[in-house]
């Protein structure tokens, strides 16, 4: 709701709303969740690992990009309205947002550690199959948190959630 939006920040956000309508971009955030690709592309390769472990490296070259760095370098049609429009968007979106893009980046990271660890020290294929899978599972879990958000939500999981995800 607009109501719900503070003073300061509402005459930004109606002028980008006009802008992105038509477009692939939120009216109601002014989010594109092209910038999930971002970390689509870094998902379907940990699905692949446990039967290409030397794939590994590839997957330590994916780095976090954030979203208007992503839309600079992407091919997304309305990219520069992408990147005009992230500086409207309303703190009650941008805020749980950027926590939840936060924590996909920390979970990855860290996943990407603990995997390359695993396949150096030899690791079996099942141990390797099983952290493979928790690690994209709570990613796709995520970004489906960072989606809703994109939509109109403004709810980011908490640590604890995602801790439950990994069995930690």
């Amino acid at each position: 709701m607009d109501s719900e939006i503070p003073p300061d920040e509402l005459t930004g956000f109606e002028e980008y709303r006009v802008k992105v309508a038509g477009t692939n971009i939120s009216c109601q955030t002014l989010l594109a969740t092209d910038y999930l690709n971002h970390f689509n592309e870094i998902v379907m390769l940990l699905d692949m690992l446990p039967d290409m472990p030397d794939m590994i490296e590839e997957c330590k070259a994916w780095a976090p990009k954030d979203y208007k760095s992503h839309f600079a370098d992407s091919t997304f049609s309305d990219k520069q309205l992408a990147i005009e429009a992230y500086d409207r968007v309303p703190s009650k979106y941008r805020q749980p947002f950027e926590a939840t893009i936060g924590q996909i980046n920390d979970l990855l990271l860290d996943g990407l550690d603990r995997l390359d660890h695993l396949i150096a020290d030899g690791a079996e294929a099942e141990l390797l199959q099983e952290n493979c899978r928790a690690i994209s599972r709570a990613a796709q879990l995520l970004m489906d948190c960072a989606s809703g958000i994109i939509h109109g939500g403004d709810r980011a999981m908490a640590q604890a959630e995602i801790d439950g995800l990994l069995g930690r």
